[in-house]
């Protein structure tokens, strides 16, 4: 059977793409204004004997399936998702990396947002449910993420909360919640990046994040060592869970100097 098609929008993701696999990309369309500035990948496409042309905009929308195409479309085939093994599991946690783990986040704007954050703030990997409310990776995903696909790489598990179990000697799994406590109270808590834990050191943090009206499932929650929150005056419950990943990573991943 066929491998089903996405169709990837916007220069900064289409260079992303090419930079990582320029194979990946099966057919190529863009504007007139754009084909002046993606000579490199016309002439690799052309070593490849792949298609690309410059077509009408109107054309293009078509092919894009919306007009929000960034004058640019590169085709894929669609990757298919995978979960982690377990040598790969305690390898990430030896080397310190930290680790996004999304419960049923149903829609694709906010996954691609997340996705996007996660790139900005080094977390190079993202777990997400086998499940019919979670969100995969599609063309508004790509699109939303601006080339942040490109450099996290998204991993899907038949349990979330089997998984979460199975993390624990390796990792300390914190869900984020509204009955958490505040995180960003106990900066002792910032995971370490891109080096070994010391001798005796705690684990890399993997953060939990939920769906947008429901947050963490029970199962989920329950699988969580810690639950954390993202304090606030009170007129609103919750902020939207792209918004609140922001905040989140950059408190625990964030590289910044402390003040």
């Amino acid at each position: 059977m066929k491998a089903k098609e996405l169709t990837i929008c916007g220069l900064a993701a289409v260079r992303a793409l090419f930079a990582r696999d320029a194979q990946a990309i099966v057919r190529l369309y863009f504007d007139d204004a754009t084909g002046r500035r993606i000579g490199m990948i016309c002439r690799a496409l052309a070593a490849s004997r792949k298609v690309y042309r410059c077509v009408e905009p109107a054309e293009l929308g078509k092919i894009a399936g919306t007009v929000h195409h960034g004058g640019i479309v590169a085709v894929i085939a669609e990757r298919q998702l995978r979960p982690p093994r377990p040598e790969e599991v305690r390898r990430w946690a030896r080397a310190g990396d930290a680790l996004l783990l999304l419960d049923r986040i149903g829609n694709a704007h906010n996954l691609g947002a997340i996705v996007r954050t996660a790139a900005f703030f080094g977390v190079p990997r993202i777990v997400i449910p086998d499940h019919p409310q979670q969100a995969r990776p599609g063309e508004a995903t790509y699109r939303i993420a601006e080339g942040g696909m490109e450099h996290v790489e998204i991993f899907a598990v038949k349990s979330l909360a089997g998984f979460m179990r199975d993390l624990r000697p390796f990792y300390l799994v914190v869900g984020a919640t509204v009955h958490g406590t505040d995180p960003l109270e106990r900066r002792a808590e910032r995971s370490p990046r891109h080096r070994p834990p010391a001798a005796g050191a705690s684990r890399p943090m993997a953060l939990v994040l939920g769906n947008e009206e429901r947050g963490l499932a029970a199962e989920v929650e329950a699988a969580c060592e810690r639950r954390v929150r993202i304090p606030g005056r009170g007129a609103i419950e919750s902020l939207n869970v792209a918004a609140a990943a922001a905040i989140l990573l950059h408190h625990f991943f964030g590289s910044f100097p402390e003040r």
